[in-house]
């Protein structure tokens, strides 16, 4: 049974896919699978994987009757994978070739529950910089929240860049408890990992770079015009309410967990909210006043750091 499920929710990503399935085909730590799920483009995307899955019987495609978003294709992923542990991978990043490996030699020694590694950061004309987020470290779940804390407002909450354990990304997934026709098209990483952390007890942390971002002119958060940035304000509100309700449902080991991922996202939501405001014109003085309160509310959080 492979030890890995490098998991690839694909839609559109047709220049890039190549260089992501290339990115797993060689990783140097070679008992994984690789699962590309069809989540219903209509570019040739699942066509250059099919050329791939017949040269690798690593690569396992599975097909969405529709199109269901981000959040649902990854999860229709980890339910077909057969490994303990799951990595994502968006087809428009690549994998660094040593990341299972570096991954593997942690849960040689450790039975973990999460392993979190830096990446690097491009855009269309080519690198940034390296986000360098995390350092060799082991926490318990305290330890961990204590970490995330002294980074606050600015926690790394993405699903990739991370090895997860299939069994509690599956609860995790449950606890959200979503309509079959529901779909979540901003932040959904946030929405997941808030759930997903407090089931760990033991969590990796390793300082290498193994995974390569891309910020594409197509992204749904670049290239903003006001109808964008409203529309990612309301999709943030609505699961920013929705994050409040499963909190006061859930029964919570620890509600500051909570807390702290719903300021930051709360933040986020308020920045796109206010950059609407600005462009539109409607920047009045009571949104100033607005804006000056929260930033005050977000001053005394960092300092006291929840």
């Amino acid at each position: 049974m492979p030890k890995i499920s490098i998991i690839l929710p694909t839609y559109n990503v047709e220049p890039y896919i190549e260089r992501a399935l290339q990115s797993c085909i060689n990783q140097t730590f070679k008992d994984i699978e690789i699962i590309v799920v069809d989540d219903c483009g209509n570019d040739k995307s699942i066509e250059i994987a099919k050329n791939y899955a017949k040269k690798d019987e690593r690569i396992k495609i599975i097909h969405n009757k529709k199109n269901l978003g981000l959040l649902r294709a990854r999860y229709e992923g980890v339910k077909a994978a057969i490994s303990d542990y799951i990595m994502f991978l968006d087809p428009d990043d690549y994998l660094e070739l040593n990341a299972c490996e570096e991954c593997i030699k942690v849960l040689d020694n450790n039975e973990v529950d999460l392993i979190c590694f830096n990446y690097k950061r491009f855009n269309d004309e080519g690198k940034i910089e390296e986000e360098l987020y995390y350092k060799e470290n082991q926490y318990n779940i305290i330890a961990f929240y204590d970490f995330l804390k002294s980074n606050f407002p600015y926690i790394q909450w993405s699903i990739w860049g991370k090895l997860l354990k299939k069994d509690k990304y599956l609860n995790a997934y449950n606890i959200l408890n979503l309509k079959n026709d529901e779909k979540i098209n901003i932040a959904e990483d946030t929405f997941l990992y808030m759930f997903y952390l407090p089931l760990c007890c033991l969590i990796k942390t390793l300082e290498q770079c193994l995974i390569n971002y891309y910020i594409s002119k197509n992204s749904l958060t670049n290239g903003l015009n006001t109808e964008k940035l409203f529309n990612i304000y309301k999709e943030h509100k609505i699961l920013y309410n929705k994050m409040i309700q499963l909190k006061k449902n859930s029964k919570i080991r620890n509600k500051k967990y909570y807390y702290l991922f719903l300021i930051s996202f709360e933040r986020a939501m308020c920045n796109y909210y206010f950059k609407y405001l600005k462009i539109t014109k409607q920047y009045s003085i009571n949104f100033k006043i607005k804006k000056l309160l929260l930033k005050i509310k977000f001053f005394i959080l960092e300092k006291i750091k929840i």
